[in-house]
């Protein structure tokens, strides 16, 4: 394959791609709200459309006609530079993700769901996400607001605290493949669940599945999600960061945050629970196309966000870092410890 047909066909499978991501943001809200509601004992939305499915689209249509403002005392280059770099770096992840096997489209082959497939695609992943602290700061530093500032500071500690968890929880998966490749990562894992990494190699059972339950809960904290929504915090800061942000600029934000959720729970997917494979490699688990199993494990992940966030109350601030760094932080460093010794001793 030549250049020009690598990039023709990035192109297509970026063309099918994004649409897809795109709606998916807007009906993981959807389904949020109508499983809150129901965690709640209320309806959700349901006015809008059959069962309120047309919800997203009037949201989106009212945040688009809203007033944009800006605040006098912004720095308005870095105010409207903001949700633009947390948006992208949202999306810039999901390059190098395989969502599912090769698949042909008119009678060309096009290879693996997956726009970019590349050597050191985790690698990328955690620097292009580390890179969204940076869209949260100048939104909180820009805006000329001491709670959105306040909100800035605590997202930029919390990330940096829990990175550290986040990267050490996937090391796992890395040590017993030996390779930083995501699709590599996957294709290790083919044939059944028994050779998933949090069940294969049989050592590393209490390791694998202690590094999975680590990620999820890192995740939690990367995403700003409830119990470790710190940042936004609506009863202390009226929602931190983006407290000043109106319109399309505030919907950016709002739709990196989801974006982010179905970028963490792909990410799961792909490392520890088999990527697009299927649970057992026999009728008719196999009937079922790739896409299918992955789209499948990502829901059942976000459905736990979602579960958790109906659950649990907010952390206090000191409850966050003493838990990210006395907790997780040494779990973590002893979880890497164990499946090292145990890679080891398996000659």
């Amino acid at each position: 394959m030549n250049l020009g047909e690598l990039a023709l066909y990035s192109i297509v499978k970026i063309a099918i791609l994004f649409p897809l991501v795109m709606l998916s943001v807007a009906y993981l809200t959807w389904l949020e709200r109508k499983l809150l509601g129901r965690f709640q004992q209320r309806l959700g939305p349901h006015r809008v459309g059959p069962f309120g499915l047309l919800q997203p689209i009037a949201d989106g249509v009212k945040l688009f006609f809203k007033e944009d403002i800006i605040p006098t005392n912004a720095d308005r280059i870095l105010f409207i530079l903001a949700p633009v770099l947390s948006m992208a770096c949202a999306l810039m992840a999901i390059a190098v993700i395989p969502f599912g096997p090769s698949f042909q489209l008119f009678g060309y082959d096009l290879g693996r769901v997956q726009i970019a497939d590349v050597n050191v695609g985790l690698l990328y992943i955690f620097g292009i996400t580390s890179l969204s602290v940076y869209g949260v700061f100048l939104a909180g530093w820009s805006s000329g607001n001491k709670y959105s500032l306040l909100g800035a500071l605590r997202s930029s500690a919390q990330i940096f605290s829990y990175e550290l968890t986040l990267g050490l929880s996937v090391i796992i998966p890395l040590m017993a493949v030996g390779s930083l490749k995501m699709s590599g990562i996957v294709d290790s894992q083919a044939d059944g669940f028994w050779n998933w990494w949090i069940l294969s190699p049989k050592w590393l059972v209490i390791p694998g599945l202690l590094g999975f339950a680590l990620y999820l809960i890192s995740a939690f904290a990367e995403t700003n999600r409830i119990p470790f929504d710190l940042p936004e915090a609506e009863t202390e800061l009226v929602a931190g960061y983006h407290l000043e942000y109106s319109s399309m600029k505030f919907a950016m934000f709002f739709m990196a945050e989801y974006v982010n959720m179905i970028t963490a729970a792909s990410i799961a997917t792909t490392l520890f629970l088999g990527g697009w494979h299927s649970p057992l490699p026999l009728a008719p688990f196999t009937w079922f196309p790739g896409w299918f199993w992955f789209a499948a494990k990502v829901f059942v992940i976000l459905f736990f966000f979602i579960w958790v966030r109906a659950t649990f109350p907010r952390f206090r601030y000191d409850q966050l870092m003493h838990f990210g760094w006395k907790i997780l932080l040494p779990l973590a460093m002893l979880n890497v410890f164990l499946a090292a010794v145990g890679l080891l001793l398996a000659g």
